[in-house]
């Protein structure tokens, strides 16, 4: 394929936005957003100090539960708000530049409480309960899909930010992307269509690798949709595709095992935020079966990764976090038009192609927006 012809593939098709619980304390409620990392100080609140708390759905790594007393108005005082460490700051700071943009800055007039589910999706339900019945005023689910999707079962009058995968009308989330209607908005970051995009680079990359591993979190509801492209792609390239499944870091290994017993000739990675946190552990194993790779972030590439196609999460993350401080000073979600992520992230690592004998072309490389050697 030539330069021009896959410039078109990674960047044509997205159009411009056509127009994840973080729980906010004022005097009579409780505010929140969802996202998954967390950071977060002390210092006393008066009556226009909102606690923010947010819920994600990642892998906690390293991190530990605190609480936190926080003074409130109206003899709430004594209210916890569980918050844990960073183990994302890009994507918090993000988060909070979003909201500075609003005019509320962490620590001082806004608080954010973040909840974890470690890759149990199962827990989301019961979450969601919880800050419902806590009568927070902002969800936001910057996460994905299945996220979004539960926080809209929940409740229809508290208002959800989310960060959806695919077309939030088609998840039944809004009634269209301009005029959402109801108590959601957000951003479509367009997960699905990005799938076939990866296995096309991995191809351009690896032409001669016929035989390619797909691994998938079976763990994670919004596999089957986001993988619904890749069949097709398949074909058109003229691949084979194995499906292999991993839900926990043992399966991974066992997954890489089954790969190199079976020939597989390359290696594609589903998005999946489970996957993102064991991004070491991804690397060290292509590494050590010498399988070249393409993962759904430019974190895993950061880790050794050989190279990673996504949306940028970082802008994304910020997004969310602008549309959260808008409720936040009175804007309604029904006129909030759902936005569609218009930055995109290809990076190559050049020393894991090195160690993998693969010889990046100029012509890839001059894609990238990033080429770590």
């Amino acid at each position: 394929m030539g330069q021009a012809a896959l410039r078109w593939s990674l960047y044509s098709g997205v159009r411009p936005a056509c127009a994840g619980g973080l729980a906010v304390r004022t005097a009579r409620s409780w505010r929140g957003i969802v996202a998954f990392t967390h950071p977060r100080t002390g210092g006393a609140h008066d009556s226009h100090h909102r606690t923010a708390g947010i819920a994600g759905c990642t892998r906690r790594r390293g991190g530990s539960l605190a609480a936190r007393r926080v003074r409130a108005a109206d003899g709430d005082a004594g209210r916890r708000i569980r918050q844990c460490r960073i183990t994302d700051p890009p994507l918090a700071a993000a988060f909070r530049k979003g909201l500075n943009e609003a005019g509320y800055v962490e620590g001082q007039n806004v608080t954010v409480e973040y909840h974890w589910l470690e890759g149990k999706f199962d827990r989301l339900q019961a979450l969601m309960a919880d800050l419902v019945r806590r009568r927070v005023a902002v969800i936001a689910t910057p996460a994905g899909n299945y996220a979004a999707q539960v926080a809209k079962a929940a409740t229809t009058t508290i208002p959800i930010v989310f960060g959806v995968g695919e077309d939030p009308v088609k998840l039944g989330l809004v009634a269209s992307l301009a005029r959402p209607g109801g108590n959601l908005t957000g951003i479509n970051f367009f997960a699905s269509e990005l799938e076939a995009k990866r296995l096309q680079l991995l191809h351009d990359l690896v032409p001669k690798a016929t035989r390619i591993a797909v691994l998938v979190n079976p763990a994670n509801p919004a596999t089957e949709s986001a993988q619904r492209g890749i069949p097709d792609a398949a074909r058109a390239l003229g691949l084979q595709i194995q499906v292999l499944k991993a839900s926990t870091k043992s399966e991974i290994e066992a997954a890489f095992a089954t790969l190199s017993r079976d020939r597989a000739d390359a290696l594609h990675v589903a998005g999946d935020v489970f996957f993102t946190s064991r991004r070491v552990q991804f690397a060290t194993l292509a590494a050590s079966y010498r399988i070249p790779a393409i993962y759904p972030s430019r974190e895993a590439v950061e880790a050794g990764g050989l190279m990673g196609y996504a949306t940028d999460r970082v802008d994304m993350w910020r997004l969310v976090g602008a549309y959260t401080g808008q409720i936040l000073k009175g804007a309604k979600p029904a006129d909030l038009p759902v936005l569609q992520s218009t930055k995109f992230e290809f990076v190559i690592n050049l020393q894991t192609a090195r160690a993998l004998g693969l010889e990046v072309p100029n012509s890839i490389q001059l894609l990238a927006d990033e080429v770590i050697d």
